[in-house]
Formats: structure tokens, C-alpha cells, sequence
């Protein structure tokens, strides 16, 4: 209904005469009219559409060269009579609606908001409001106000707000007027001042008045009321109240009671707007519980059941569902703390002095970054100086921070610049024992007799001690083959391995060197066993439509129906008892993860065929939780199994958008066909509802795979991304380093540094051997420009493992271009630059195990390595004779 009056015959015709003049003179083409076509009314005219009253209201006009916009405003708050006023009203509505916001806007700039608040006082505070000027300003002051952001505060300023809620008062009523008051309330709540001064004065229970139960009459006003409560609860002190008086339990009926009788869908917008209601109470923590006080979450799960039944009610899911979600009570993740199960002492401090950077993760982090930004000097924020075209400001290039004799203790670490080749002379096969550089500090010469023999019988004979798996594809059990043959010599012997640059014997010898803080004595069998690539490419992962929603569903019935669930914990790395739960949970899953690069923590059954499995933190810190890795058996075929991590950190995921988990098969390797697959359906990433027990701010996700396995009782590994151990490269770089020529290829596996894990950090130095002893194939050896190539400093980073044993493996290569790029260049590469990460399944930086210094010594080298290469004499002419 047009809240604005009909115009007698002579106001028309005063009004058309106007419009039409105006658009006579091309100065109204609503078709190209913008927030400028105000200007151009032309003042004349619009004096001579309200010339006949003039005698009696003597408007205050504007001068002549006001605009045409700021005539009618000028005349609307000075107009004493209703015929002036309600044409001015009729002009304003005809431009405001024919155009874009983009005329509001300008509007709002010449004072236009003002103006009708002004008049909205003037009109209403007369001994008797005249409704017929009142509804049309109350219906365009909303239609302004709606895109004003100051409009809360002019509405105090000219002291509208008390006005239009009085106005409201008298007409509770009065469907028609009240609906105009909460319009123009609801534009006043834009400010939270505003909505406030509402609520002092009783504001909301008048409004929740007019928020009836289900009926056929006064949509329009019931719907204006949801709208207009809505706006005041941006205040949380009337979050508060309305919590206070039961105002949350009565929305609830309110919405159940019009879900229940909305047979015909006819009045979907009341009950969105009654959502957004409980939104809106929910965002402070009063409102959250007092929806859950109530039993809300049960109430919107059922309502959100039948919408997704009814396809007129799709718009009203996805509001409940996010409703349920925020009113979710959190809940402390299952742990008895939130550190890492592991701590490794640093030498510069006790283990218990890193507990207090614990409350300094997270919130506080963004703090101090903007501090920093605070306090930074002037001169460092100015980022427009450019430095290249004032010498005066050109810095010298800075000196090392040692002296260049301290260098020479890295000398080892350049075999090529002091190396004499003298195998070059000799066509024989070249002796590495008669080799005086080959046998530098901490350099691998690997035997694999020696070593196979010398490897601890801990990992020899019981590295698959929790596995039974083996007893499944033998037929026997362990007891009648102990003793016999080595666990590894057995798998051997029955199934044989082919797998390119990797020996399944040579793994297991060298993983008895490498240590981990959990003692690790045991080998994921994927990494002992090897693999091969995919067959194929393999494309990203379809993602169904609506699956967050279903997860999100079945996880709010952990709330609903809480003795649906059963809870039974099956794995805890914390409790020895349950780390190898073999017998302990026959009817459940079986997990294990102490293996290297192995991080899971502890696992939950929370349905017959539903696991939480939470990570462990990085070392020495309670944060870093996202790469995983673990060993799952004790499945039945064919059937899903859901799998829920439910402590990772990241705010999104390429789980998102097609990434899955990858897994590997036992049987399936043992069969012929070792492959580390991509498998997941229903894969997800989204908030939880957990949180730290120490009580930081920064919230968990969730993610959620379903995983079919193909064979009965199997042992399978499921893991972020291609695992790719220490033990693996170094096992790499011992079968590289033998199968290269070295009277082509000039290879050396140094030890870099030890870890404080006590761990070798390899160094690998690639490249072309001189033709031969002369001086100046020897020259131009030593001159060759360095390649520096590094990776994991991050483990959870394995990608750049893979990348780096290509690119390994390619240099060592017969490739023309493999050896054009030996010829032209040095390769210095560390191929882990953080072994005691990968070697504990970290995800981030280790800094425990990982100091500075060892950064800084690698960085020391390259140094002394660009300087030997003009300070170090090289050999006479005469020497290479």
C-alpha cells in the first residue's frame, strides 16, 4: 500500500506542471538519471509549483543559485502546511525510486537525512500527529536511512528516536502505522548507541509485543518487528536483557510455533527473519548458552530436518545450520595436556622454562606484530626512497661476522676445490680406501655387509613386533619362525622387491643409525618396503554437493544424542597400554604410529565406524598440527570408515578443493603392487567446536575423510602427503653415491653438522669431473659458479623431498643436459635442512632440535666457500705432470 496520500485535482496539477516542464527540458530522462540530475531541476520551476500557497506558509526559500534538490529540502523543514509538504514528500519519493542508490546517496550529502528528521519531529511532537504527512516521511526516511551510516546518530542528534518509538507506542495498534515506526527503528539500530538508548527504554519489550505466533494477519508488521529486534540485538547489553527477561526461549517458540503451522510456505521471510533474531542473540556468549539452556539446538536440528525435505525451504538450512554450529558448546580437546607428548632439553634453558611460550602462541602473536609496526622508526617505514639513485645512502657490502681464518675449518666441506683426481690417470676401477679425500669428517662410507651386521638386533628382529599383520600373509605364527631368519630376510625370500634406488635391506641397516627423541624401534613398512609412482595421473577428487553440511549434521547429534556415542578410546600415545591395543579393542580399528615421521596421538571410536584422531604437537611447543601420519589394521572390507582430525590449525584447506589423503597397502604391496594411492570420499574441512584446554583463543578444524578398504583385516598407512623419511634419504644418497661413475660424475656425501638430536645433516656435492689433470681443466673446475639447493626445512613439507631426489637423481644422470649442467656449475645441496622434524613428524619449524647455529653453519660454508675459491693458491702446473 503507497503510504503517500492521493493529490487533490489542483496540488496534481501543480505537481505535474512542474515534472513535466522539467522533463520537457530533457532534464528528467529516468533512463540516464544519476545522483547529478538533482542540480539541474531548475529552481523557477519548482517556486511556481508551490507558488499558490505561498500567502499562507511563506516557505523559507533558498537563494537563487541553490540547486533544485536543496529547495525541496529547505521548503520541507520550513513548511507549515500539509499540501507543501506532501508535495514535496511526492517529488522526492517519484526521483528516489525511478533512479539508482547513487540519488540516495547524493541526497544524503546535501543534508537530505536531516531534513526529514527534522520534519519527522516537527510533524510529530503537534498536539495532534496528522498521519497523513507522518507515514509517507517515516515510509522515505527509511527508504534514506537504509543508506546512511550515520543515521543512528543524526536520529539522536535531532532527539528523533524517542520520537518514532513514542509514535510507536500510540500505534501498536495500528498495523499500517506501526510498521512504518519499526522500518524506521530498524535503520536507527545501524548504530549501537542507538539501539542501546532503545533498549533503556523499554524499546525491546514493545517491539517483541508485536512479534506475534502464527497468523494470517499483519505479515508485513510481524516481519517488520522480527527485522526491527533483530537490529537492536547488535548491543550486548540488549543481548543481555532479552536473555534476562526470556526472550530467547520465546523466540525459539516463536520460531517453532510459525515452522509448525506454515503448512502453504507463504511466510518463509518471518521465519529467516526470526534466524536472524537468534543470530544475532548468539553472538555473545549469554545468548549461546541461553539457546542451549533451552534445548535450542535439538529444536533447530529437528526444524532443519524437515526443510531439507521441502524444496521451498533450502534458504532457511543453511542460517540453522550456522546458528547450531556457533551455539555448539566448546569443548577441550581429549587430552591431558596440550603440549607435545615429547620435550627435547635445549642446551640454553630446562625443558619446563618452554612451557611459558606456550600462552604466547596465537593471540598473542598478531599482537606484537602490530606493536612492532607501532614502534618501528620513521625512517624504516619509508618505503618510497630509492636507494640506487643516492649514493650517499648505498650501504658497503658487510663484512663477515668471523674472521676469513676461522674459515678454513669448512675446507672439508669443498672437496672439489682441493680434490687431486688422480683416478683420472688410472683406466682401473677407482679405490675409494686409497681415496685420502673421500674419508672426510662425518662423510658416509657405507658397507652393506658391515652394516647389515652391526645393525642392532632390536631393529633387525623386532622392528614389526606390533605388527601381526605378517602372521595373516605366512599362514604361521612368529613363535615358529623366530630364530630362523631375520624378519627382513623372510619378507625377502617369500615376496621379493623391485623397486628403483631403494633396498629394503640397506633401509633397515641405516635406520639403526637414526635416532628419534621416542626411541623409534620400529619401521612403517611403506617406507621399509619401498613403492613405486602412480600408474597414472591421478585427477582431483569430485567433492558431492552439501557433504560440510552433512558432517556438520552428524556431529551435532554427539550433542543431541549423546548416548548414541560410544567414546572408547583406542590409541594414546600417553598411555603405554594403549599404544599397541592388539587385543584390547577386538571390535575396533587398531592404530599405531611410533615409527618415524609417524604423528598420531591418540585415537577416539566415537560410532561403530567413526574415529577422532588427534595429532601431536610439534616438540617442545603445543601448535603445528597438520601433517599426519599413522598405520591403521583390524578393518572389514567394503565397509566406510570415517576418519575425523579434529585438532588441525590452518584456517583452509586444499581438502577443500580436491586434495586427498594417501594410503598404502600391505596385502596390496605384498601382492605385487606397492603404490601409495590417493583415497578418500566425503572429504571435508571446516571449524570445530573444540578448543585448547589451556584456554587459547585460536580455534581447531576438522579433518574429515571417509576411507573404504578393499581387503579384510589389512594393514594400511594413511598420511598427509607421500611420506619421505630421514632414514629414506640417507638409504638414497648411499645407493646414488655407489651407482654414479665417479670417473664422470664427482659426487661426495659429507656430514654438514650433527643435529642436537644427533642427527647428520648431509651435505651433497655434485659435479662434472675435469677431463683431466691439467692445469687448466682443473681451473676452470674450481671457477665453475655455485648452485645452492636446499629443502624440509619445514617437514611437513615432503613434496620438496620428492622434488629434491629427482632432481638428485637426474644430476647423477647420463642426460646431455645432466651433464652440461655438472660441466657449467657446482651443486652444494642439502636435501634436509631439518632431520630431527621429519624424523619426529613434526609439521613446522623444530627449533628444539634445529638451532640457528646449524643454519648458520651452513651459511658460513657457502661463504667460505665463495672466498676459497679466490684465496685458496691453487696447484702448480709443474705438480700436475
Amino acid at each position: 500500500m503507497n503510504p503517500f496520500v492521493p493529490l487533490g485535482a489542483p496540488r496534481r496539477s501543480i505537481l505535474l506542471m512542474s515534472l513535466v516542464d522539467v522533463f520537457d527540458r530533457g532534464l528528467w530522462r529516468l533512463s540516464l538519471l544519476d545522483s547529478t540530475d538533482f542540480a539541474f531541476v531548475p529552481v523557477a520551476k519548482l517556486r511556481c509549483s508551490f507558488g499558490g500557497h505561498r500567502a499562507r506558509s511563506r516557505p523559507v526559500m533558498a537563494a537563487p543559485s541553490s540547486s533544485g534538490l536543496e529547495v525541496l529540502l529547505g521548503t520541507l523543514q520550513n513548511a507549515g502546511d500539509m499540501e507543501s509538504m506532501l508535495n514535496i514528500l511526492n517529488v522526492l519519493d517519484e526521483l528516489l525510486s525511478a533512479g539508482t542508490d547513487r540519488r540516495i546517496h547524493h541526497m544524503i550529502s546535501k543534508g537530505g537525512s536531516e531534513a526529514l528528521l527534522t520534519a519527522l519531529v516537527n510533524s510529530a511532537r503537534s498536539f495532534t500527529p496528522n498521519y497523513t504527512i507522518l507515514l509517507p516521511l517515516l515510509h522515505l526516511l527509511a527508504k534514506v536511512g537504509h543508506r546512511d551510516r550515520q543515521i543512528g546518530l543524526k536520529a539522536q542528534k535531532a532527539d528523533a528516536v524517542l520520537v518514532v518509538l513514542g509514535l510507536l507506542r500510540q500505534n501498536v495498534e495500528n498495523a499500517r502505522r506501526a510498521a512504518a515506526c519499526l522500518w524506521v527503528l530498524r535503520v536507527f539500530c545501524s548504530s549501537v548507541t542507538t539501539a542501546e538508548l532503545l533498549g533503556k527504554n523499554r524499546g525491546l519489550d514493545v517491539v517483541f509485543r508485536l512479534m506475534s505466533p502464527h497468523t494470517t494477519k499483519h505479515l508485513r508488521t510481524v516481519k517488520a518487528a522480527a527485522d526491527a529486534f533483530t537490529a537492536m540485538l547488535c548491543s550486548k547489553m540488549n543481548c543481555r536483557t532479552a536473555v534476562a527477561k526470556g526472550y530467547i526461549a520465546d523466540l525459539l517458540k516463536l520460531y517453532e510455533d510459525w515452522h509448525n503451522n506454515d503448512t502453504n510456505l507463504k511466510n518463509v521471510p518471518i521465519r529467516r527473519a526470526l534466524l536472524y533474531c537468534l543470530h544475532l542473540a548468539a553472538s555473545s556468549s549469554v545468548g549461546r548458552d541461553a539457546i542451549v539452556a533451552v534445548d535450542g539446538i535439538s529444536l533447530l536440528f529437528q526444524t532443519t530436518q524437515t526443510c531439507l525435505t521441502m524444496k521451498g525451504l533450502e534458504s532457511l538450512v543453511e542460517p540453522a545450520i550456522q546458528l547450531m554450529r556457533k551455539c555448539n558448546p566448546k569443548i577441550p580437546l581429549p587430552l591431558t595436556s596440550d603440549r607435545s607428548a615429547y620435550s627435547f632439553p635445549l642446551p640454553s634453558r630446562p625443558v619446563d622454562d618452554w612451557e611459558a611460550d606456550l600462552e604466547l602462541y596465537d593471540g598473542s602473536s598478531e599482537d606484537d606484530s602490530e606493536e612492532d609496526a607501532e614502534n618501528e622508526e620513521p625512517d624504516n617505514r619509508d618505503y618510497e626512497d630509492d636507494l640506487e639513485t643516492d649514493v650517499n645512502k648505498l650501504r658497503p657490502r658487510p663484512e663477515p661476522d668471523r674472521p676469513l681464518e676461522q674459515l678454513g675449518q669448512y675446507v672439508h666441506l669443498c672437496p672439489e676445490l682441493h680434490h687431486d683426481f688422480q683416478d683420472l690417470d688410472s683406466s682401473s676401477e677407482v679405490d675409494e680406501s686409497s681415496d685420502d679425500d673421500s674419508i672426510l669428517e662425518g662423510e658416509s662410507n657405507y658397507k652393506l655387509n658391515d652394516h647389515r651386521n652391526s645393525a642392532s638386533p632390536s631393529i633387525r628382529e623386532n622392528h614389526f613386533k606390533t605388527n601381526d599383520f605378517h602372521k595373516h600373509y605366512f599362514g604361521c605364527s612368529r613363535k615358529g619362525q623366530e630364530g630362523q631368519s631375520s624378519m627382513v630376510d623372510r619378507l625377502l625370500e617369500k615376496y621379493g622387491t623391485s623397486i628403483p634406488n631403494h633396498d629394503p635391506r640397506l633401509y633397515a641397516a641405516t635406520a639403526a643409525d637414526t635416532k628419534s627423541i621416542a626411541g623409534y624401534s620400529i619401521l612403517a613398512f611403506p617406507d621399509f618396503w619401498g613403492h613405486l609412482p602412480p600408474q597414472e595421473q591421478e585427477p582431483m577428487a569430485k567433492r558431492p554437493p552439501h557433504v560440510q553440511r552433512k558432517k556438520v549434521f552428524e556431529d551435532l547429534k554427539r550433542v543431541i544424542c549423546p548416548e548414541d556415542m560410544i567414546n572408547k578410546v583406542v590409541f594414546d600415545m600417553d598411555e603405554p597400554s594403549l599404544q599397541c591395543p592388539s587385543d584390547v579393542c577386538p571390535s575396533s580399528l587398531r592404530f599405531f604410529s611410533k615409527f618415524e615421521s609417524g604423528n598420531l596421538r591418540k585415537a577416539i571410536q566415537v560410532r561403530s565406524h567413526e574415529y577422532d584422531l588427534i595429532l601431536n604437537a610439534d616438540v617442545n611447543s603445543s601448535a603445528h598440527c597438520q601433517w599426519f601420519y599413522f598405520e591403521v589394521s583390524g578393518m572389514m572390507a567394503n565397509v566406510p570408515y570415517r576418519f575425523n582430525i579434529i585438532n588441525c590449525e590452518k584456517g583452509n584447506s586444499q581438502c577443500n578443493y580436491g586434495m586427498q589423503p594417501v594410503l598404502y597397502s600391505v596385502r596390496e604391496a605384498l601382492e605385487g603392487r606397492p603404490h601409495w594411492l590417493r583415497t578418500g570420499s566425503e572429504i571435508c574441512y571446516y571449524r570445530n567446536n573444540f578448543c585448547p584446554r589451556r584456554g587459547q583463543k585460536h580455534p581447531f578444524y576438522t579433518l574429515t575423510f571417509t576411507v573404504t578398504f578393499r581387503h579384510e583385516d589389512d594393514v594400511c598407512y594413511l598420511a598427509y602427503h607421500y611420506p619421505y623419511t630421514y632414514t629414506t634419504l640417507q638409504t638414497h644418497l648411499k645407493m646414488l653415491e655407489k651407482s654414479v661413475d665417479p670417473r664422470k660424475v664427482f659426487f661426495r656425501h659429507q656430514n654438514l653438522c650433527d643435529t642436537l638430536g644427533g642427527n647428520s645433516c648431509s651435505l651433497v656435492t655434485i659435479t662434472a669431473c675435469p677431463t683431466s689433470r691439467a692445469w687448466k681443466h682443473l681451473h676452470q673446475l674450481r671457477n665453475r659458479p655455485c648452485v645452492v639447493l636446499t629443502a624440509r626445512v619445514h617437514p611437513g613439507e615432503s613434496n620438496a623431498s620428492w622434488v629434491l631426489k629427482g632432481t638428485l637423481e637426474f644430476l647423477c644422470s647420463d642426460d646431455p643436459v645432466a651433464e652440461s649442467l655438472r660441466e657449467a656449475y657446482i651443486f652444494k645441496i642439502v636435501p634436509m635442512l631439518n632431520p630431527d622434524g621429519v624424523i619426529n613428524g613434526k609439521d613446522m619449524e623444530f627449533s628444539a632440535v634445529m638451532p640457528m647455529e646449524m643454519i648458520q653453519l651452513f651459511g658460513f660454508s657457502v661463504v667460505k666457500y665463495m672466498l676459497l675459491r679466490r684465496e685458496v693458491p691453487l696447484p702448480h702446473r709443474r705438480q700436475n705432470i
